[in-house]
């Protein structure tokens, strides 16, 4: 398959990049000066496209593509895929789904600890020398709250499951009521935030996801209320979050993602309430090697006309 150009639209990973390299005729994109000459040059040779949650394969990209056949992508997110233009000419369009839920889900616990139990706070604590001048002060507790989940999908899922060890009512809004769970529905993201102390973002970015976090519901969340988003940056009005944190009417942030990275709104820099993570939800060597193995693996069932293990087109 040496002959198979393969377009990687960024780094991603140095494993993924290396067997790439090995196995098909691999083009980086972002190594490119000039990448619409590029395209230009190498438009009949490139029949594949490795992207991930920053970089895709937009309509403009795929019309300057004649021979893609696939997009595969090192991510569960496709956002930065266009799925309508992939299916209009037949482009299949393959993710990394499962491999990489425990990692996110447990970094949404790690986040909730992180917020409520001050521990980031508390390292620069001792650092500073300042535990001897008196103890730090007292945090939140985590046991026993009210938790909200927007998006019940296999991330969700798997939250829920590890918030139950720590006796929390936990609750939910997805597209529709799932009928494979006890846990409470609520019709609207504000009823949600209503009745939620911890509110996480679990849910795949559309369109219609987009701000789906949006100043009521963070009133609703109110001022002793924790953000979790551990989905996509644009799931949340980032402007009125920060407002709102800076204001005290919001008690707290964890957040692993940002509308605008790798920007981060410097105003929560200062915050004590704020934990900020770069984007590492499935961020461990394990799962990053599984996510790579998927890609290739769906690379190579295309091109040997075998069913592709994570088909989304």
């Amino acid at each position: 398959m040496d002959a198979i150009g393969v377009l990687m639209m960024c780094p991603m990973s140095n494993y993924l990049e290396q067997e790439l390299d090995n196995r098909f005729k691999l083009f980086r994109y972002w190594a490119q000066p000039k990448q619409r000459d590029f395209l230009a040059d190498h438009a009949a040779s490139i029949r594949a496209v490795v992207g991930n949650a920053t970089a895709g394969a937009d309509a403009e990209l795929i019309a300057s593509l004649p021979k893609l056949e696939i997009v595969s992508c090192f991510s569960v997110g496709l956002d930065k895929v266009d799925l309508i233009k992939c299916k209009e000419k037949g482009i299949r369009v393959t993710n990394t789904p499962d491999v990489l839920t425990d990692d996110v889900a447990d970094l949404a616990i790690g986040l909730i600890l992180a917020v409520l139990r001050r521990i980031c706070e508390c390292d620069k604590y001792v650092r500073r020398g300042a535990w001897k001048l008196g103890d730090f002060k007292l945090t939140t507790k985590f046991s026993g709250k009210r938790v909200g989940i927007i998006g019940l999908g296999r991330i969700g899922l798997a939250v829920a499951e590890r918030v139950e060890a720590f006796d929390c009512p936990i609750s939910y809004y997805s597209r529709s009521k799932k009928g494979n769970t006890n846990y409470t529905y609520y019709g609207s993201v504000v009823e949600l935030a209503s009745n939620s102390d911890i509110l996480v973002v679990a849910w795949s970015l559309t369109p219609e996801t987009t701000h789906i976090v949006n100043r009521q519901v963070i009133e609703a969340l109110g001022p002793k209320g924790i953000l979790i988003n551990i989905g996509r940056g644009p799931h949340i009005d980032e402007a009125e979050m920060v407002s709102a944190l800076v204001e005290g009417r919001l008690g707290g942030a964890g957040l692993d993602v940002f509308e605008k990275e790798p920007e981060v709104p410097e105003q929560l820099f200062g915050l004590e309430n704020v934990v900020l993570l770069p984007h590492v939800g499935s961020g461990t060597e394990e799962t990053r090697k599984a996510m790579a193995d998927l890609v290739l693996g769906n690379l190579e069932a295309h091109f040997s006309s075998k069913p592709l293990l994570t088909p989304v087109v």
